[in-house]
């Protein structure tokens, strides 16, 4: 990664209670907090369990995970394209990610891409390339939203079920280890509610509290988890490069 020193927090912050959501009202809004601590909690547990080596940061933005993960790994290259809205000076390589990437096949130990396929108009093109940039044995981590409002218009273009992420992977020579949603219709009703009161920071911090305080009460329960998996609010999915 490019400028490694110079490297901010963004949209997440490491605390004493993991990865959360940054504070900062300019980098997450108060209506938008509830769903990046969720999404923090999800990143942090797959990142620790399945980082390594050389990483290739797909879609990377700002880096927003690079304090997390780089204690993990050996390395890492950030890549993006041009016309993203969250341009930096980290970046390694600018690249159209519809179109082939040109590093070298069987280059990385792990692929980290989060809230990057919706963005995708030829997933078959990026699923391609990841599993030929992967190792034997590497692994993509990868985390995308499916019950969740239009974002960064107007290069927002699908939601993915499991059945297609299963699909993508099955065709592209890589196993899935885990496939897991994250939130459901109660997360996904809180944060529509969350994103109509952004208009009032006070209105958005008492949402917020209430927020949390339903899932504190609800979550781990049977019907949660019933809930969780009918009414998804995204996905993380680990899959893993087969050996030949």
């Amino acid at each position: 990664m490019k400028n490694k020193e110079s490297w901010k927090p963004g949209k997440f912050i490491l605390t004493k209670k993991g990865l959360k959501a940054s504070r900062d009202r300019k980098v997450v809004t108060i209506g938008s907090r509830f769903i990046a601590d969720i999404q923090g909690k999800v990143y942090a547990e797959a990142i620790r369990s399945h980082a390594r080596g050389l990483l290739l940061d797909v879609g990377c933005g700002s880096v927003p995970l690079y304090q997390f993960y780089r204690d993990y790994i050996s390395d890492n290259i950030c890549i993006d394209w041009v016309n993203s809205s969250h341009k930096t000076n980290y970046l390694d390589y600018e690249i159209n990610l519809n179109n082939k990437i040109p590093l070298e096949s069987n280059s990385f130990d792990t692929i980290l891409a989060t809230d990057v396929l919706e963005h995708l108009v030829n997933p078959e093109c990026f699923w391609n390339e990841m599993a030929r940039l992967l190792k034997e044995g590497g692994k993509i981590i990868l985390a995308i939203p499916f019950m969740y409002w239009i974002h960064e218009p107007p290069h927002d273009y699908a939601r993915y079920t499991e059945f297609q992420l299963t699909h993508f992977c099955q065709t592209n020579g890589l196993n899935v280890v885990s496939l897991e949603p994250y939130g459901g219709s109660v997360e996904v009703l809180l944060d529509i509610i969350a994103k109509h009161l952004s208009f009032s920071n006070i209105l958005s911090f008492i949402h917020l509290i209430f927020s949390k305080a339903i899932r504190r009460l609800i979550s781990g329960r049977k019907f949660y988890r019933k809930l969780t998996r009918r009414f998804p609010l995204g996905y993380l999915l680990i899959a893993e490069k087969k050996k030949i």
